[in-house]
């Protein structure tokens, strides 16, 4: 029985690389054959139901569409495949949550993978010793990934992954184009979130980097290299008389827009995708220096790296990664030179097609972190009206 259902799992990946099933029929298909288990060898021996009976492992992500699209191209496949349950929760920012698992006992304690964003969160968990050295060995997936992503983490682990790159995106300009023209959006770039004629229909996140890293473009200046960073704290004082709401979620970012209780706001690439599928009329700016931003799925000290492991492969194999950054509308960590992207991906906002990033401006884990404490309490301040 085993023998079979593995010679039918090598044909259904055959007949998946040569275009005869699409990728959503695969992952379906995959899990269905994955039920039967008892597999060995091979590529998909890491499904043997015998190794991972009664299972589980915690997931955190940023909810919403994203938690949507992880659940149902990822999450419900594995477990259908190999028995294992994945614990899916939500956070709304990185601060709360370090905030819970700083909390928990041990630190970590029940939280295993965490669906991290920006260099400068791996290299905060790094850091305070909540990381784990993977066996690449056993993510095969992920010699796929483009070196652009993965080095960045390593030079901060020493040449070792406590995470694996997993998406990319942009935290740009959402503007409503019934009350906004693109001619505007262009010429006024980080300072259409200043804009006078806007007041009270202006939105931001309440993260204390996005609103210093587009007060600095407003101001002229290097997001991580500020040299005038009074002139910051007067833009952000200045800019929180205009503003209708600092929202805390990607779903309350979608309603603020939808319901056109803002016409403009710092925005997730991947929320504004969404909302354009949906036939709203929001577009999105990337103004000269757009925050870039990368996410990884973080390890986190204490976990089960057996279980961890196989789900990373497994979310890292081209049929899961892509259909989960059609769902979550945010491109994949996957090369497009050694990967075939589809079309969906292909247009989705912060694609690059050359797999090098060239030209993305990232976060400075040093620059960044080294200022958080100071800043953060500082953005707090003035966000609460001094």
């Amino acid at each position: 029985m085993a023998k079979d259902m593995e010679h039918q799992l090598e044909t259904l990946k055959e007949k998946y690389q040569s275009g005869e099933i699409g990728r959503r029929d695969f992952v379906k298909y995959l899990g269905m054959a994955g039920i039967a288990a008892g597999l060995t060898g091979g590529p998909f021996a890491y499904f043997a139901k015998n190794a991972f009976a009664a299972k589980s492992i915690r997931f955190d992500g940023w909810g919403g569409v994203v938690s949507e699209a992880f659940k149902k191209h990822a999450f419900e496949p594995f477990t259908k495949a190999s028995g294992i349950q994945v614990i899916d929760g939500e956070f709304g920012d990185m601060d709360t949550y370090l905030t819970r698992v700083k909390a928990s006992f041990p630190p970590g304690g029940e939280f295993n993978l965490a669906h991290l964003s920006g260099v400068f969160d791996y290299a905060r968990y790094i850091g305070l010793g909540y990381g784990v050295e993977l066996d690449e060995s056993k993510i095969p997936n992920l010699a796929n990934v483009m070196t652009a992503m993965v080095q960045p983490y390593k030079s901060i682990s020493k040449g070792k992954l406590s995470a694996v790159p997993y998406d990319l995106g942009q935290t740009g300009i959402a503007y409503n184009t019934k009350h906004i023209s693109k001619e505007k959006a262009e010429k006024l770039g980080a300072s259409l979130l200043w804009e006078k004629d806007l007041k009270k229909k202006l939105g931001s996140w309440t993260d204390w980097r996005t609103n210093i890293w587009y007060a600095a473009l407003h101001t002229g200046q290097s997001p991580n290299e500020v040299k005038d960073l009074d002139a910051v704290w007067n833009a952000l004082r200045e800019q929180r008389d205009l503003m209708k709401k600092y929202w805390s979620s990607g779903a309350e970012l979608m309603n603020l827009l939808a319901n056109e209780e803002i016409y403009a706001t710092v925005a997730w690439s991947g929320r504004v995708a969404a909302l354009q599928e949906q036939g709203h009329p929001i577009a999105f700016l990337a103004p000269k220096n757009c925050y870039s931003w990368q996410e990884c799925i973080f390890v986190l000290k204490g976990t089960d790296l057996e279980v961890a492991q196989k789900l990373l492969n497994f979310m890292l194999e081209p049929a899961c990664s892509l259909a989960v950054a059609e769902g979550q509308k945010y491109p994949s960590s996957l090369d497009p030179t050694k990967v075939p992207m589809s079309d969906a991906v292909k247009k989705l906002p912060a694609f690059d097609p050359t797999g090098k990033l060239d030209g993305y401006l990232f976060a400075d884990p040093d620059y960044w972190n080294s200022r958080q404490v100071d800043w953060a309490e500082k953005w707090d301040r003035i966000r609460a009206g001094a």
